[in-house]
């Protein structure tokens, strides 16, 4: 049996940054939380970083980190007032709805503000942590510090962490959105121990809740993508009840391949070479600076070079293996893949002009998507909201949760 601690120890290592072009690091989320200039993040978010910018607005001047709680706060110099957003006077309740609002995956997907929806699914973090909630809404690389509103728009929570990899293959089983966020009264509190002070409110009875996208109108404003220049490393502890950090010289370890049987980095191929074993693909990854990942098809033999990963997803058929520099940015999914098969029916959304990662991308973010097929000759996406009976269909790729 695995013990608690264990697990817990490995909660809170994928941080949700995601790594850029043009010399930005890493990137998160912020919003306003007061008018003058402060922007409220996580603390990883800007931890390591030699500058940090807040798009549309301008560089960080000044910040004030709470590494235990994982939040900081950043200010800028803006030539108009920031919009904060609301501190929410009530608890959290159990079971309420939803809304985060953030910039995940900057780099693969469009650059502006995305909304995902979801519920309170417990009012505690891992070990009874009540610091934290736990919310079933997507999050991704990126999301990291943005905000986790009410259907009034009203916070209550930062988006923080999610369960790795490494504790899906403790417990031996893949969670889905089990997701957490730091409660708005710890950054509350925060705030007021740096005399700044924010607004806070209560539900107004006579008001209606607000749909998602007149939320999205309302609060888009106010939130913020936040760019890491810089050496970035993650300064959340692992484990959070031990926040102490050795002051000895850490000497850089250099880049390993990273293995994962049975599954196939996704995208981003610029070679192969048929007739190799997985040996041969490996080595011919590693003697390349260009290469950060490899997918094996161990059917056919081919060994296809990969000058990006961000994602692996399942499938028998293949071994995946990543240069240890991705490891922070790369997702495991729960997906399975299966080449030319399709599941008629179901179809609920379609993208027309798209690429496989985008539609993977696509699925991956609504928790209405069982699965999706992938028409390579017509580059089209079809998103099901529910399985049918598979069927052999010539170039068609299908994913499944």
């Amino acid at each position: 049996m695995v013990k608690l601690s264990a697990i817990a120890a490995l909660m809170f290592v994928s941080c949700f940054c995601c790594v850029q072009a043009e010399g930005v690091k890493s990137s998160g989320t912020g919003f306003a939380v007061t008018s003058d200039g402060w922007i409220l993040t996580n603390a990883h978010v800007i931890d390591g970083c030699e500058r940090v910018d807040v798009k549309g607005v301008g560089t960080v001047s000044a910040s004030r980190v709470d590494a235990v709680n994982d939040l900081a706060l950043i200010q800028v110099s803006s030539t108009k007032p920031l919009m904060p957003l609301e501190f929410r006077r009530a608890p959290v309740r159990l079971g309420e709805d939803i809304v985060a609002i953030g910039y995940p995956l900057a780099g693969l997907l469009s650059d502006s503000i995305k909304i995902t929806t979801g519920n309170v699914n417990a009012l505690a973090g891992p070990q009874n942590d009540t610091r934290y909630i736990q919310i079933s809404t997507p999050i991704q690389p990126g999301n990291s510090g943005g905000p986790v509103v009410d259907k009034d728009g009203m916070l209550i929570g930062i988006t923080s962490a999610t369960l790795s990899k490494q504790v899906a293959d403790a417990i031996g089983i893949t969670a889905q959105n089990v997701n957490f966020a730091i409660r708005a009264s710890v950054a509350e509190l925060f705030l007021q121990s740096q005399s700044i002070t924010g607004t806070s409110g209560d539900h107004t009875v006579d008001q209606p809740p607000s749909s998602t996208a007149d939320l999205a109108d309302k609060l888009s404003p106010s939130v913020y993508y936040i760019q890491c220049f810089g050496n970035m490393e993650a300064s959340v502890p692992a484990d959070l009840s031990d926040v102490r950090k050795s002051n000895a010289p850490q000497q850089a370890l250099a880049p390993v391949m990273l293995e994962m049987s049975g599954y196939d980095a996704i995208g981003f191929d610029y070679t192969n070479r048929p007739d190799i074993s997985y040996l041969g693909c490996k080595a011919a990854c590693e003697s390349d600076a260009q290469c950060k990942a490899i997918t094996y098809n161990t059917k056919y033999s081919v060994c296809f070079l990969k000058y990006d990963v961000v994602a692996l997803i399942r499938n028998s058929d293949a071994l995946a293996a990543y240069t240890s520099s991705k490891s922070k940015d790369v997702i495991v999914s729960d997906f399975t893949s299966y080449s030319d098969v399709d599941l008629p029916g179901g179809d609920y959304k379609r993208f027309q002009k798209t690429d496989y990662i985008q539609c993977f991308v696509s699925c991956l973010e609504e928790n209405a998507c069982k699965a999706f097929s992938y028409v390579r000759k017509k580059h089209e996406c079809w998103l099901k909201n529910r399985l049918g009976t598979p069927r052999r269909v010539k170039g068609v790729e299908l994913g499944v949760k």
